[in-house]
């Protein structure tokens, strides 16, 4: 089986990156990054020292619903490349685990399919998900904080 990680939308990004506003209708912050844990949602790098990023509520799901979480994630200020859909973990997936966890059709938690899993076990672990008919895709989010870090999906 053959899966990709996907990053952010560009139309999305592009328009917080102009000052639009977040999920909650704020205007994102801007910070200047200290090369320290700044995941870039939309290039899947991190963002360097210096560097200006932002902070803002996002919810990766299309309509709010009871399973619609929102949290905050980091962009670049500036704007940046997406990063190519790819099998390849992305950059930003730096830690020693993530939550990994399956969504239907509906986008709502598929219970049972969500776990804390070693980075080096994501991509065996979204395939296996994936040999389930009932997820859609998978949400990798931080361990520790339950961040958004990225999609994956099966192609």
């Amino acid at each position: 089986m053959t899966i990709q990680f996907k990053a952010l939308p560009t139309e999305n990004v592009r328009a917080l990156q102009h000052g639009g506003p977040d999920v909650y209708g704020q205007t994102p912050e801007r910070k200047i990054s200290d090369g320290d844990g700044m995941p870039c949602r939309h290039c899947l790098k991190n963002i360097a020292a210096g560097d200006a990023y932002l902070v803002l509520a996002y919810r990766p799901f299309p309509e709010l619903q009871p399973y619609a979480e929102t949290g905050p994630i980091f962009l670049h200020a500036d704007e940046c490349d997406r990063a190519a859909e790819s099998e390849v973990l992305p950059e930003i997936l730096e830690s020693p685990d993530y939550i990994v966890r399956g969504y239907g059709r509906d986008n709502r938690i598929v219970y049972g399919s969500g776990g804390v899993i070693p980075t080096a076990a994501i991509t065996a672990r979204a395939e296996a998900l994936f040999e389930r008919d009932d997820i859609a895709y998978v949400h990798v989010r931080s361990a520790r904080n339950n961040c958004y870090q990225c999609r994956i999906e099966r192609v």
